[in-house]
């Protein structure tokens, strides 16, 4: 199973790279894990500075941004181990 995560404190922006990420799985038909890190100590763990943060199974891709449907989809498709 791949574990997305979502890095931020909830705010509209998080809120969004989340459900574009749900929608992105289920339009794939595969299962994810998705786990919503509000922590901001946590947060700076993945050694990020600017949410929301997309991580696959623990690895940052992406910062700062809001990722489209498409391309969580290529993400997801590609994820790394």
């Amino acid at each position: 199973m791949i574990t997305v995560q979502i890095l931020g404190t909830g705010c509209p922006k998080c809120k969004k790279l989340a459900a574009n990420a749900e929608a992105a799985a289920r339009e794939l038909q595969i299962e994810v894990k998705l786990v919503k890190v509000t922590d901001i100590n946590e947060i700076m763990s993945f050694g990020i500075m600017i949410t929301p943060g997309f991580a696959v199974n623990g690895k940052v891709l992406s910062t700062g941004k809001v990722l489209s449907v498409d391309a969580i989809k290529g993400m997801l498709h590609n994820a790394p181990a």
